[in-house]
C-alpha cells in the first residue's frame, strides 16, 4: 500500500538565526514557572534525543527504495540536526541560571547508551518513531492553538513555533523508512509504550528540579494551576489523547492527520525570514 505521505512534501533545514533572551528570563512564558519549565523540561531531551534520531534514521537510509524518501532522509537529517544545535543552546542557557543539566540528563544519556550498545538498529527506529509521534502531535496543536505560547517571551516563542513547523513537516520520514525495513507493528506499539513512559518521566524529572531551585516546588497554587494547563477541562494536552492513541492502531500512518495547511501558514513565516537573511 503506497505511503500518505503527500507525493511533493518538500522538507528543508532552515537556519533563522534565533537570540535567545539576555539576559535569560527563568520564567519567560507569561511570568509562570510551571509552563515555563514544563517547556524546558523537553527542550533539555531535545539534544541527545535527536542525535539518536539521526543515528537511527541514518543507519537504515541505504535501504530506502523510494528516490522520494532519500529525499526527505536528507532533510529529516538536517532539520534535526539544527534542533539538536538550538535546543544546546537553549540548554546553555539554562545552565547559567543554576539548573543541574548534567543531573536532568544523566538517566537519558545512560538510557541512550545502553540502547545503542545492547539492543538492535530496529528498535532504535522504532523508538525514533514513536517519539516522533508524540513531537508531531505537540507540534500541531503548538501551531493549530496560539494559547499553547499566549505571553510567551516574543523569540522564545519563534523557536518553539519553528521546531513545531519542521516536526510537523517531517513527521512521517521515521514512520515510512521504518514501514519498509521492518514494519513490525507489536514493536512500533511497545517502543511507544516504554516512549510514553520514559518521556513522562524525563520530563517530570527537568520540571520538578527546575521549580525546585525556583524555590517552588511545594507551591500548591503553582501546581494546581500548572496542572489545570496542562489537564484541566481546557487543558493543552486533553485533546492530544485521541491523536496519541491512534498510534496503536494496525493501519496507523502520521499524514492521517493531514495538517498540510498549517504548515504553509508557517512556512510563510519562517521562509520569508531565511529568504531575507
Amino acid at each position: 500500500m503506497p505511503s500518505p505521505t503527500p507525493p511533493d512534501l518538500l522538507i528543508k533545514a532552515r537556519q533563522p538565526g534565533f537570540t535567545l533572551p539576555h539576559p535569560w528570563v527563568r520564567h519567560w512564558h507569561g511570568d509562570n514557572a510551571f509552563k515555563s519549565h514544563f517547556f524546558d523540561a523537553m527542550s533539555l531531551l531535545f539534544p541527545d534525543g535527536e542525535r539518536f534520531f539521526i543515528d537511527s534514521v541514518r543507519h537504515y537510509r541505504d535501504q530506502a527504495t523510494d528516490p522520494h524518501l532519500q529525499k526527505q532522509i536528507s532533510g529529516f537529517i538536517g532539520q534535526e540536526a539544527h534542533h539538536s544545535r538550538e535546543h544546546d543552546r537553549y540548554s546553555e542557557a539554562l545552565r547559567h541560571c543554576g539548573y543541574d543539566l548534567d543531573y536532568l540528563e544523566h538517566r537519558l544519556k545512560r538510557r541512550l547508551a545502553f540502547v545503542r550498545k545492547h539492543l538492535p538498529p530496529k528498535v532504535h527506529l522504532a523508538s525514533t518513531v514513536a517519539v516522533e509521534h508524540f513531537t508531531a502531535i505537540m507540534a500541531d496543536a503548538i501551531l493549530q492553538n496560539p494559547n499553547w505560547l499566549a505571553g510567551a517571551e516574543p523569540n522564545m516563542a519563534k523557536l518553539w513555533r519553528w521546531h513545531a513547523l519542521e516536526e510537523s513537516e517531517h513527521k512521517a520520514v521515521a514512520f515510512d523508512l521504518y514501514q519498509q525495513v521492518c514494519g513490525s507493528v507489536w514493536l512500533r506499539r511497545r517502543a511507544m509504550l516504554h516512549s510514553t513512559l520514559y518521556f513522562t518521566l524525563d520530563t517530570f524529572k527537568g520540571l520538578v528540579h527546575m521549580l525546585k531551585r525556583d524555590g517552588l516546588l511545594w507551591n500548591w497554587r503553582v501546581w494546581r494551576d500548572g496542572l489545570g494547563w496542562l489537564w484541566g477541562s481546557r487543558g493543552i494536552l486533553r485533546p492530544l489523547v485521541r491523536t496519541y492513541l491512534d498510534f496503536y492502531k494496525r493501519d496507523f500512518h502520521p499524514w492521517q492527520h493531514d495538517n498540510m495547511q498549517v504548515i504553509l501558514q508557517y512556512r510563510r513565516e519562517f521562509d520569508a525570514v531565511v529568504e531575507a537573511a
